[in-house]
């Protein structure tokens, strides 16, 4: 078996050991080395040639944001970013993965434990092994995004955009919903992303879209006009009363290892919204997903997945498309086209 290279840069003592040791107890993965800079970082990435990199992004000597974007730029490695859980750290985050960083998690401590954390980097680090690195840019996509206006609706009642995303999702979704117009059917999301970093993640994309974008909340409606990301470390359910669609925020135990989980929302969205929706699921790892989209198509939703080309991993569409649960498979550009066409 071929194992996964890992370097874990950190200035940190402590988080390097525990990454270290936590991730040495998994077989497919192996620690070539450890850097408490970037300087010491970019010689080992040279010598050691390591699959994937963790990345602390707040450290001395010079910060991870700005080795990020020479790595990038100079010696493209999938690479983890290690935040704190502040805003600060989630407004970081967001820029880091802007440059090419491919997934986030929060460094351990407080209610999160090293236990979870040591599976979900695991996780991460496969899926980061896998990352196309040539897949398109936020950047690039934002470009196109402004120079392809959509006309508004003219009819929107009834309906429910439902979207999931893991890996390379933060971008891909900003993709999709800058082209989106503002009177848009109510849009849910679920995102892998840690507690805290969705409601930067969320903020920002309210500062970019024609519609309003929040972290939800319990109970929150799901209307015309607004986008409802899921908050991070919670699972988010479409109900509905009477005409009136709204969310349920709860805890409980982890689908697929997470929370929040695709599959939780578009199952319940298969239940509650039955043909009234549409269900996309975009770039991600594992099969998060692919059952509730199943579940939409048998009740009469359209559904969507990213192709493989445009995908940073073509796990989760993937394993929707095996389902049966997809009526389109198409780029990310023209995702939204298609949302507005199926509306």
């Amino acid at each position: 078996m071929k194992k996964i290279k890992v370097l874990i840069v950190d200035d940190s003592a402590i988080v390097r050991k525990i990454f270290a040791e936590e991730l040495s107890r998994y077989p497919d993965i192996e620690i070539i080395g450890t850097a408490p800079d970037p300087f010491v970082a970019r010689d080992k990435i040279v010598n050691l040639q390591p699959d994937v990199i963790t990345l602390d992004i707040e450290m001395p000597r010079m910060d991870g944001l700005t080795f990020l974007k020479k790595l990038m730029k100079y010696y493209p490695v999938p690479t983890i970013v290690v935040s704190s859980l502040t805003p600060k750290g989630g407004t970081m985050t967001l820029e880091a993965l802007d440059i090419g960083a491919v997934d986030v998690i929060a460094k351990p401590g407080g209610s999160y434990s090293v236990g979870d954390m040591s599976s979900q980097l695991a996780d991460k680090i496969r899926a980061a092994s896998r990352v196309n690195m040539s897949a398109p840019t936020g950047t690039t996509s934002a470009e196109r995004v402004k120079s392809e206006p959509m006309k508004a609706l003219t009819q929107t009642s009834h309906k429910v955009i439902a979207i999931g995303a893991s890996t390379g999702g933060t971008e891909a979704l900003k993709n999709v919903l800058m082209k989106l117009p503002p009177n848009t059917p109510g849009i849910v999301i679920v995102q892998h992303m840690p507690a805290n970093f969705t409601t930067a993640f969320a903020d920002r994309l309210n500062t970019l879209c024609q519609f309003h974008v929040k972290e939800a909340q319990d109970n929150d409606t799901v209307v015309p006009g607004t986008c409802l990301i899921a908050p991070g470390n919670f699972h988010m359910l479409l109900r509905r009363s009477g005409a009136r669609y709204y969310v349920e925020v709860k805890t409980g135990p982890m689908v697929h290892h997470q929370r929040p989980a695709v599959d939780v929302l578009f199952k319940s969205t298969a239940k509650y919204a039955g043909a009234n929706a549409v269900g996309v699921i975009l770039t991600g790892m594992g099969a998060d997903g692919a059952e509730g989209l199943k579940e939409m198509k048998d009740a009469g939703a359209s559904t969507i997945a990213q192709d493989e080309k445009s995908c940073v991993v073509f796990g989760m569409p993937k394993e929707a498309i095996k389902m049966g649960g997809v009526d389109k498979i198409l780029p990310l550009d023209s995702i939204a086209n298609e949302i507005i066409r199926m509306i």
